[in-house]
């Protein structure tokens, strides 16, 4: 079996990359400016990028793809809502705690989810409520909009900054995960996996019936079935989609694709086209290496970017 890819790099479309850089250098103090095959690159201290392309016209977020937001570990969650409430470039986003419409800037600030899920639905606000449930305060989740609409979670308390995950929709998320695991070798996430003996046969679990809160809308969000997989120390996490509209590829939209580093790209092509992957594009030429896009099972993009260090 050929070793798991390592997560690279998230690949973002800018109107102003240099811009966007100072905005999360400024935000995440742990990250730096850089470049990474000519083009301008934000670094994470666990070496994770993120890569720049600059475009002419604000890079599409609508239709939704299967990328939803990308998210950070900070060392104190509350300091950090603290500092960017005092930012006036910093656009905080309202979590609805239910469809009362009464908002929360974090989430630990509302009633805590039940059962691993990170919400409440209807019946379970109504009894927490009437039980006198209290939030737990302290650590928790907050979002952010990011430069050309990105949206940036931020949650803590951790030992230190990095770049932590990619939250992503996937039309059957446990299907997903078996997808990641056959073709990329992925390993999986204890607190999102799928159940034991799931298989391509039975994967194609329906959404759950409910919606939960704390949310980023009003209506609240789905967040039954999930699962995801990891790749080095970056976490690929999904839920169902929101809506019934079928997912958009991402190309130029702003999160346009995620890289992967492999340590021999002919081999990867090699088993991926035995196992009849959809390519995308390439083998072509990426910086001094080379590299291949290839399709997930939402639409999404990921490049495979050769690394003979990998």
């Amino acid at each position: 079996m050929l070793p798991a890819p390592i997560f690279h790099h998230l690949h973002l479309n800018s109107v102003d990359p240099e811009a966007a850089i100072e905005f999360y250098t400024t935000q995440f103090p742990s990250t730096t400016r850089a470049t990474w095959a000519g083009l301008p690159a934000l670094k994470s201290p666990n070496n994770v990028l993120v890569l720049f392309t600059k475009v002419d016209s604000p890079p599409a977020t609508q239709p939704e793809t299967a990328f939803w937001h990308f998210g950070w570990h900070v060392t104190d969650a509350r300091a950090s809502l603290a500092i960017y409430k005092s930012r006036p470039q910093v656009k905080l986003l309202p979590l609805y705690t239910s469809e009362d419409g009464a908002t929360v800037l974090i989430n630990s600030d509302t009633w805590p989810g039940r059962g691993g899920v990170l919400g409440l639905t209807r019946a379970q606000i109504a009894e927490a409520r009437a039980t006198g449930v209290k939030p737990n305060g302290g650590a928790g989740w907050s979002y952010m909009e990011g430069p050309d609409g990105a949206l940036v979670e931020y949650a803590g308390n951790h030992p230190a900054e990095r770049f932590n995950h990619v939250h992503m929709w996937q039309d059957h998320p446990f299907c997903a995960q078996l997808w990641y695991q056959k073709h990329l070798n992925a390993s999986t996430i204890a607190a999102f996996t799928s159940p034991a003996g799931l298989t391509e046969a039975n994967c194609k679990v329906p959404r759950g019936a409910d919606p939960t809160w704390p949310a980023l809308k009003r209506e609240g969000m789905y967040r039954t079935p999930r699962a995801g997989v990891m790749f080095s120390d970056v976490a690929l996490m999904w839920f169902s989609p929101q809506s019934d509209e079928p997912l958009a590829r991402p190309r130029g939209h702003v999160m346009d694709h995620i890289g992967l580093a492999v340590a021999d790209l002919d081999a990867w092509i090699a088993k991926l086209q035995s196992e009849n992957v959809t390519f995308l594009e390439g083998p072509y030429a990426f910086g001094d290496t080379r590299a291949v896009m290839i399709e997930g099972p939402s639409r999404e993009a990921l490049e495979l970017v050769e690394l003979k260090n990998a």
